[in-house]
């Protein structure tokens, strides 16, 4: 995010009376200059009460302490899709699909349980070779001295083949996987392929068509080592209904998709942001260990996770009352001085670089954080060994989202292929 003293969007944040700041303002991600509001807020109204025009009142929570709080009493501050969900963007009842993320214990338990055996450490042994073969490949075709989309060639393509795989899903159609997390993440306001409410129900409906095919042959076949099969095959999912079936499949392809390919995009826009810290990576590749936790706390690559009161509590010193919307700016927490030190700084080798919460914290702590660093590790272990360095040729372009933190394109040149 940009922290320039001297930007005027800072004098903005400053100079606007505090009742009237809205975090939840697309253009604020889409210009990156959402950071000077928070900094504003984390230092005067920490846990502020907003009032949006699109999402009615809800309380902005900033701090790193105030979102562990909320984060960690899912007793208080529920998830559940029937009251609200897990984004500041409400739907009616017809476009709500439940998934385990959006669900209160004990059902989010025995949900979570079918699916974290693909993610479990003897997996991903298994997985790492074939994500170092495919991030190999896409590295290999890359073209030296030409520009190109580094999102479209390498952020996206590498997600979405590690996905088809996870899903089993037939590979020459896995640019469906991409559309379809695009669908699912954004809205008519957003800049992305989003054109109306009802063409992203009915493209969503065919998300759950095509899947609903592979859970028939799947669930009639014994038990394999892929995403569907475990659904289809685990006693807490295999009568899920239709609308809960597609809530996971969307949770599953915006988590394994979205936020891995931002911040794929992220960390090489950081690099190259603070080029003492990429040459100190050249120097010394070891730090690909420290880096990626890194790039994951800078990009947060999303930006929000909402919960809903179940009782007056208190918070920050603000008096919160039963059923109102409660919002941890994940992005925020991660830029807090008080929790982690020089946040505006890219630091490669922090000394504890996991201290950030990108991946939420308590019961809904992201259930795939090992992969998404895995996937990171692996392709900047391979970006070293090919390419001295690879450079932004320009501004790239944001999404045009409060909820997912990332890029729809960003001009990349590679001046050189080492040896």
């Amino acid at each position: 995010m940009h922290m320039l003293a001297d930007h005027p969007e800072r004098a903005r944040a400053w100079a606007m009376p505090l009742a009237d700041i809205d975090v939840s303002k697309g253009y604020l991600f889409e210009q990156d200059v959402v950071g000077f509001y928070f900094e504003r807020l984390r230092l005067e109204d920490p846990v502020h009460r907003a009032v949006s025009k699109r999402y009615g009142p809800y309380w902005s929570v900033t701090r790193y302490k105030d979102i562990m709080a909320v984060d960690t009493n899912h007793a208080v501050f529920s998830s559940e899709a029937r009251i609200g969900g897990i984004s500041l963007a409400e739907r009616p009842r017809a476009e709500m699909f439940p998934s385990f993320i959006a669900m209160d214990p004990p059902r989010h338990d025995e949900q979570r349980r079918a699916v974290t055996p693909m993610v479990a450490p003897a997996n991903l042994a298994m997985l790492e070779p074939t994500i170092r073969a495919r991030a190999c490949r896409i590295l290999d075709g890359l073209p030296v001295g030409a520009q190109f989309d580094w999102v479209e060639r390498v952020s996206v393509e590498l997600t979405t083949q590690m996905l088809a795989t996870l899903f089993d899903f037939p590979f020459e159609d896995r640019r469906l996987l991409t559309w379809w997390s695009d669908m699912a993440t954004g809205d008519p306001d957003g800049n992305g392929p989003v054109t109306s409410w009802e063409m992203r129900l009915a493209e969503l409906g065919k998300c759950l068509a095509y899947f609903t095919r592979l859970w028939n042959e799947r669930v009639n076949a014994p038990p394999a080592n892929d995403l569907i099969s475990m659904l289809a095959h685990a006693p807490s999912t295999r009568h899920m209904s239709p609308d809960e079936f597609l809530g996971n499949l969307i949770l599953l392809i915006v988590g394994g998709n979205d936020t891995t390919r931002n911040s794929i995009s992220g960390g090489l826009l950081a690099l190259n942001r603070h080029p003492d810290q990429y040459e100190k990576l050249r120097a010394n590749p070891a730090l690909v260990s420290s880096l990626v936790p890194e790039i994951i706390r800078w990009q947060t690559p999303l930006a929000h996770m909402r919960r809903t009161a179940l009782a007056d509590v208190e918070l920050g010193g603000k008096q919160i009352r039963k059923g109102d919307k409660v919002v941890m700016w994940y992005l925020s927490g991660n830029r807090d001085p008080e929790a982690i030190e020089e946040p505006d700084r890219f630091i490669i080798d922090r000394a504890r670089p996991r201290a950030h919460i990108a991946f939420g914290f308590g019961i809904h702590r992201c259930v795939g954080n090992r992969l998404a660093e895995l996937q990171l590790t692996v392709l900047w272990e391979e970006i070293l060994k090919r390419f001295p360095r690879i450079e932004v040729a320009g501004e790239p372009t944001r999404t045009r989202s409060n909820f997912v933190h990332g890029f729809t394109a960003m001009p990349v040149v590679i001046p050189a292929r080492i040896g």
